[in-house]
């Protein structure tokens, strides 16, 4: 029983640092992506600065990505995602109990 827990905790944190991998993918390539805008922008219309809508649009997507990531969401962290699961779980079994 002990083996499976272990099991069930390395497949846990096993795809906590994947999440984490690929955030931290998502940010090397919006600094990438958005430095080699930032430089279009300003070598050829540097009158208007346009590459802030596409650093503003992007980076709203990146920090909801860190959000997902980092669980900094204050009403949908993991115990509230678990006690859903959870609620859904027991709903399902009763339903399935009820045609028996």
């Amino acid at each position: 029983m002990n083996t499976n827990n272990d099991f069930e905790r390395y497949q846990k944190v096993k795809k906590q640092v994947q999440e984490l991998k690929e955030f931290y993918r998502h940010l090397l390539i919006y600094v990438i992506i958005m430095a080699v805008i930032i430089f279009i922008n300003l070598k050829y219309t540097p009158e208007v600065l346009w590459f802030f809508w596409t650093l503003f649009g992007w980076g709203i997507g990146l920090f909801f990505h860190a959000m997902k990531v980092f669980n900094f969401f204050p009403f949908f962290d993991k115990e509230w995602e678990e006690k859903k699961i959870k609620e859904f779980m027991e709903e399902e079994k009763l339903n399935k109990n009820k045609f028996k």
